[in-house]
């Protein structure tokens, strides 16, 4: 079987863009600047991109905000023109980059539906035929007749949502479109990608969310720093995007870790023994660190200073989410852990080894050292130490227990 040409090609395109560096906030100032010489600087948006599509591929394309990714989309759309290079598209395409285009405030949602539909080139007989069924997608039966102006941005965003899908094209643009519309909606979302992907459609996806990627994309594309850093299978490129964005992550939360070691806040207690630092490390190495992946089990160090003698202290920590709901605490008298009498300048250090069963995300550490019979506080620091967990392919997920999966056939 003959190979079929591609339906999209991308040929060392680049993209720069001219900023200059004065501001003309007015008449005076943009007169004044056509007698004196501008300085501009050149922003790379993209840099000597190359890639194909084939006909009916899913293709994902991912990356960091300000990469490059939505440049690119509009390119391919037509609404910039490279500074280098060549794109050509063999075949209709049509863009869901900015929806709801060419809608007017000032007239019903119904009069909107007809006026996209002829803007797509649909006639006014095709569009009376597709017009329950677009209402009914959107869900928006009892408010076609008001003024799009009354909507809210989620119903607008719907209703030309359902519209454009039913553009006649080769090739369709999508940039976040998954992200419309509440959890239902969005379901109508994932079912109508999915019937796209088994009839063949050729499809340019970009977006961060890659459960989207891994579900729908056949090949996928990883765009960093205006490049293509690689493309492969949807597994390798989310995989090589989550990597990046950990990394990332990484860099901030150790300065945010630092900022936070110099500058104690929330702390209450009666100073009788007080905590000097608490990190999270690698049980294997013992280093310090501040991401996890997500078979890594968790390291916690504390190490707290007795500034009088006190009889048979507890210690114990908890890990808040970015919500700042508790999602896992111990503490030595819950673990049975016996402690002695600390002598006035003698430290305690307590290490322990959690199971990392928690979802992706970012979680804080609040740490406490008490009396015996947690009667009086000696230290108490809310929001001590940050760290991230990623790279789990179902991170929608709370918490990712240990199971096992059984089959059997009756």
């Amino acid at each position: 079987m003959a190979e079929l040409s591609p339906i999209i090609e991308v040929k060392n395109v680049s993209k720069f863009f001219r900023l200059p560096h004065e501001r003309i906030s007015s008449v005076k100032s943009h007169v004044l600047g056509l007698f004196r010489r501008q300085s501009f600087e050149t922003q790379k948006a993209l840099q000597d991109v190359s890639f194909e599509i084939k006909p009916g591929e899913f293709f994902g394309i991912v990356g960091r905000n300000g990469s490059g990714k939505s440049t690119l989309l509009k390119m391919l759309a037509g609404i910039y023109m490279p500074t280098r290079g060549e794109i050509v598209i063999n075949g209709r395409l049509t863009p869901f980059i900015e929806l709801g285009v060419g809608f007017s405030p000032e007239l019903t949602g119904r009069e909107n539906v007809f006026l996209n539909g002829a803007l797509l080139g649909f006639t006014r007989k095709e569009m009376d035929a597709l017009y329950e069924d677009i209402v009914a997608f959107a869900e928006l039966e009892r408010f076609m007749d008001q003024k799009l102006k009354n909507y809210s941005s989620g119903m607008q965003v719907r209703l030309a949502f359902s519209i454009a899908i039913r553009a006649r094209s080769d090739i369709l643009l999508i940039d976040e479109v998954l992200a419309v519309g509440d959890l239902d909606f969005q379901k109508k979302c994932y079912s109508y990608f999915f019937d796209l992907k088994k009839r063949g459609q050729t499809v340019v996806l970009v977006s961060h969310d890659m459960s989207a990627i891994r579900k729908f994309c056949t090949k996928a594309a990883l765009i960093h720093n205006s490049k293509v850093r690689k493309i492969g299978t949807p597994g390798e490129i989310a995989d090589l995007y989550e990597d990046l964005n950990l990394k990332v992550a990484e860099q901030r939360i150790e300065i945010q870790n630092k900022d936070q070691k110099e500058v104690v806040k929330k702390r209450d207690g009666t100073g009788k023994a007080t905590i000097e630092s608490v990190e999270t490390y690698d049980p294997k190495t013992g280093k310090a660190r501040d991401s996890f992946t997500a078979k890594e089990s968790i390291g916690v160090r504390m190490v707290c200073a007795a500034h009088d003698e006190i009889q048979k202290p507890a210690l114990g920590f908890i890990f808040q989410d970015q919500a700042d709901i508790t999602v896992f605490a111990t503490n030595t008298v819950d673990r049975k852990v016996t402690t002695r009498r600390v002598k006035k300048g003698e430290r305690i250090v307590l290490e322990a080894v959690v199971d990392n069963v928690f979802t992706d995300g970012e979680y804080t550490i609040t740490a406490a050292i008490e009396g015996e019979g947690f009667i009086e506080v000696y230290d108490r620091i809310k929001y001590l130490h940050t760290f991230i967990i990623g790279g789990h392919s179902l991170a929608h997920a709370k918490v990712h227990p240990g199971h096992e999966l059984e089959i059997s056939y009756q």
